[in-house]
């Protein structure tokens, strides 16, 4: 008897969310449709595959400068040898696993999203993986949430020892010194919790760190190479402070073509208008708009910026920062942590123009695309150089994986239930199980989300 294949006995994504997302990103579909029945592991290793090289000349200077600034961040833990391969690596498979805020990684989200990071670097046999983590946040966002605090599932643990008031009114890449709050977590621990991660972080109990930032950065690589001791797959963390070395690099001198966008008036003024054009269309809502270019810093504290009468300034505050709109200036400030680059700058130097896949999450795929669509709307096609970037960024490098991996239970529970030894490796057999469809749940999260929602609203009503 020959057997009659059904095409329903074979779960496929939501048409209608798979629309929604293709209106503005369709190289997520593509990744999501591939995948939909595949191990998560499988889909992991989808997003870390190769990436065509730089090939226009815009493109292999920024690629240049961000190796530069890899290789800077990688000589802080690595040996040369070690430096020089995971550097190779990064060449061939150049991605970076954004989205991630700066927060401990007892914080299930973050913890997620890391670990997808980490099944793919080691489905691809990596030695390394690149994580961004946005430290523009403030120590304490809302109540008991935020870089001050530590999420152990049925409590919230002053992290730092730092009071609220302090908490709420400064910036993590610039909060510090600190020192961990060894009182605190000592009350919170039992046995298991000593084998799996507290034992970790109570190791540097003694230990004091410039910023909040670096202390963070430095406790979750050590969390890491708890969960994973073998070394299969070490991770990078890098930051805004990253995006801003690689910024004063592409300000070195005047004919680089972010030179030319943000200091020549008439690029700047194309360039505004491409991103009010942007942001007038139904996805403008996906674009975020707090700052004008960069970001200031004073008394530990990031700080709005508008740019009036050619200065960036803090708008109503007289005595605030006050920094000429010029190349030299704006180089400077970076190098002296005065700025750092918004969104829409900090992707251009880690990700679109050095042809870098971002990964990300359900928001910042939608203002990934639409940056990139504000890039090439400002590009020079009687500019050879210019247009062969044009041609190059055709192809968009941008993913979903943030709460791909969504588990419902605190990191402290997900622990819990692992053997002590090989953590990372246990969930690594678990996830090499559990399909795409299933850690998904038929792309729930995506169809509640608020924004991708009323994207969908609006194009159903014209229909």
């Amino acid at each position: 008897m020959t057997a009659v294949f059904d095409p329903t006995s074979t779960p496929t994504p939501p048409v209608e969310i798979l629309a929604v997302l293709s209106l503005l990103c369709p190289e997520v579909v593509r990744d999501i449709e591939q995948n939909w029945n595949a191990p998560v592991s499988d889909y992991a290793r989808h997003l870390w595959r190769p990436v065509a090289r730089p090939a226009s000349g815009p493109a292999i200077a920024a690629r240049s400068i961000l190796r530069e600034v890899l290789h800077q961040r990688l000589g802080m833990t690595m040996q040369p040898d070690e430096i020089g391969k995971a550097l190779d690596e990064f060449e061939h498979r150049p991605v970076i696993q954004s989205g991630l805020h700066c927060l401990l990684l007892m914080d299930r989200i973050t913890f997620d999203a890391l670990l997808l990071a980490w099944l793919g670097a080691v489905e691809n046999g990596l030695s390394a993986f690149v994580g961004f983590m946005g430290t523009t946040m403030t120590m304490e966002t809302v109540g008991r949430e935020g870089p001050g605090w530590l999420d152990v599932g049925d409590n919230k643990i002053n992290l730092f020892g730092m009071g609220r008031h302090k908490l709420c009114r400064k910036s993590a890449c610039v909060a510090g010194p600190v020192s961990l709050n060894k009182r605190a977590l000592e009350a919170v621990g039992d046995e298991t919790d000593g084998s799996r991660w507290l034992g970790t972080l109570l190791a540097s109990q003694d230990k004091v760190f410039e910023t909040a930032a670096d202390a963070l950065t430095a406790l979750n690589q050590d969390l890491v190479a708890n969960w994973d001791r073998a070394g299969m797959a070490l991770p990078v963390f890098i930051d805004d402070r990253a995006a801003a070395a690689a910024m004063a690099r592409h300000l070195e001198y005047d004919g680089s073509l972010l030179s030319r966008l943000l200091i020549e008036p008439a690029r700047r003024q194309r360039l505004e208008h491409a991103w009010q054009e942007a942001a007038s269309s139904p996805f403008g809502r996906f674009l975020p708009n707090a700052t004008d270019y960069f970001w200031g810093i004073r008394e530990e504290r990031v700080r709005k910026l508008v740019l009036e009468n050619g200065h960036l300034i803090e708008p109503d505050r007289p005595q605030g920062l006050s920094i000429p709109f010029e190349r030299p200036h704006l180089r400077r400030a970076l190098l002296e942590g005065v700025l750092l680059p918004n969104l829409f700058l900090t992707f251009l130097v880690l990700a679109i123009l050095p042809r870098v896949r971002v990964v990300g999450g359900l928001r910042q795929i939608g203002y990934v695309a639409l940056f990139h669509s504000i890039l090439l709307a400002v590009l020079d096609e009687n500019a050879p150089e210019e247009r062969d970037l044009a041609a190059e960024l055709q192809v968009r490098e941008n993913a979903w994986g943030m709460r791909v991996i969504d588990e419902k239970i605190s990191v402290r529970e997900q622990l819990a239930g692992l053997p002590e030894v090989a953590l990372f490796p246990n969930l690594l057999r678990q996830y090499r199980l559990r399909t795409f469809a299933e850690t998904t749940d038929d792309l729930k999260l995506v169809g509640e989300n608020a924004r991708w929602r009323k994207i969908g609203q609006a194009e159903i009503k014209p229909t």
